[in-house]
């Protein structure tokens, strides 16, 4: 047997445990359980196993300490919990993640979730493990291939770069998701679909994602039927996947599908916990949670690890950037991108914002002429934004501002490169936006 098999081995002995601390419930109530005989062992986080008298086994994890008693919330319904039901109690559980996971779907406790065999990893990680140091990590990287035209020239992508992406339901955020997860140079891609309908998982793996996608792709999912620990885990597991492949040295994207759904879920076990609502219903700690998990991606130190390329969507109700969560996330990211429903509606997809997105790789992610050419687009389509309405209803003058008439030029070849994702590379994008732009329009910025 090679040493690795040893240690994969030694490690799956490891969680078989000799001794077992256990307690009773003593209350059930209020959507949490108490449980008497574990306070002087159980720590906050911790994971336990209600043996109820229905002869079903439920997890849970303690969530406030009391003297005498701890405070569990369940994985599921507290129905068939009985008092002097036992309890066992886990222990921190973290996730032992393994190469062998490219090309599956997992839980965010390690399990399998497509029906096979799942090796455990070596080495066992903690789910809220925290960043890098600051002061070690490198410096955004080189810009990335991405395969969608508008990501090559106007907002670019470099290696180690944290983007958002905000979009209400039905604009196609999964679908620009899988296009950066089968286009974008990575090593690994890992995708955490936190809350996602169950009937979707299977379409979105084997129809969205397909066999090319999965092929160097790990995806964590909790459904949205599973508890909001089990919810807010996901984003976490997922992010030790990712830093699993990060330490090898490796390039890793990572998706996650969203994190509306995480704080969402943060938001239901800080209130069942007693921690109060503040931000628009919303724990304070929830600022926390956020910026600890965007904050553990990025570009990896010096000592020659990795990167991970994060991209974190948003589901925003009616555009609304201002709400708690989009607020919190854009603070704290490297650029964000906003899709329209209105674009959406009128059949152009990626249905891109261009004029509320931005990437902060710019201008040190272009060349000088390439940076003149995406100011020049910028300009253009913010003039026809400011102008559209008068366009429209017939009362514009050509010949009244010479931006304008260039803009209305322009602008059907412009919003046609944006909805344009053929996989070429860089240079060929932006020979295509060139030619987008046209010469009316670059003969107005040499005046």
């Amino acid at each position: 047997m090679a040493q690795g098999e040893f240690e994969l081995l030694r490690a799956e002995i490891s969680e078989i445990g000799l001794v077992h601390a256990m307690g009773r419930v003593v209350q059930v109530g209020g959507g949490t359980v108490d449980v008497a005989g574990l306070s002087s062992r159980a720590a906050l986080g911790d994971r336990v196993v209600i043996q109820c008298h229905a002869g079903m086994e439920l997890g849970a994890e303690v969530l406030a300490l009391k003297a005498g008693t701890v405070t569990l919330l369940t994985d599921g319904p507290a129905d068939g919990i009985a008092i002097g039901d036992s309890v066992e109690l886990i222990g921190q559980a973290g996730i032992a993640p393994d190469d062998s996971w490219i090309g599956r779907i997992v839980d965010p406790f390690g399990r399998a979730l497509d029906g096979r065999p799942l090796r455990r990893g070596a080495v066992e990680r903690n789910p809220r493990a925290g960043p890098p140091p600051a002061a070690s990590r490198r410096r955004l990287g080189a810009r990335l291939e991405t395969g969608i035209a508008v990501f090559n020239t106007l907002l670019p992508l470099v290696r180690g770069q944290r983007i958002g992406l905000f979009a209400g339901s039905g604009v196609g955020k999964s679908t620009l998701l899988a296009k950066f997860a089968k286009g974008v140079d990575a090593d690994v891609v890992v995708i955490a679909l936190v809350g996602e309908r169950g009937r979707e998982l299977r379409e979105f793996v084997e129809s969205t994602m397909g066999p090319e996608g999965m092929a160097r792709t790990v995806v964590v999912a909790a459904t949205s039927d599973t508890s909001p620990l089990v919810r807010r885990r996901c984003a976490w597991a997922a992010m030790s996947v990712a830093e699993h492949f990060r330490d090898q040295g490796k390039h890793v994207l990572f998706l996650a599908d969203s994190v509306t759904r995480f704080a969402e879920a943060h938001r239901e076990v800080a209130l069942a916990g007693g921690e109060p609502p503040s931000l628009r219903g919303f724990p304070p700690s929830t600022s926390h949670q956020i910026m600890s998990l965007a904050e553990r991606s990025g570009p990896g130190p010096d000592s020659g690890e990795g990167d991970i390329t994060a991209i974190f969507s948003v589901l925003v109700a009616g555009s609304d950037m201002e709400e708690p969560v989009a607020d919190i996330l854009r603070g704290v990211l490297d650029g964000h991108v906003v899709m329209d429903r209105a674009i959406a509606e009128r059949g152009r997809f990626p249905a891109i914002d261009l004029l509320r997105s931005v990437s902060r790789s710019l201008p040190h992610a272009a060349t000088k002429e390439e940076n003149t050419m995406i100011g020049l687009a910028r300009r253009l389509l913010g003039a026809y934004d400011r102008a559209e309405m008068m366009i429209q209803a017939g009362l514009y003058v050509h010949g009244s501002d010479p931006m304008i008439d260039a803009a209305i030029k322009v602008w059907p070849s412009l919003d046609n490169f944006l909805s344009e994702d053929e996989p070429d590379d860089t240079a060929a994008s932006f020979r295509r936006l060139s030619g987008a732009l046209g010469q009316a329009a670059q003969a107005f910025v040499k005046r």
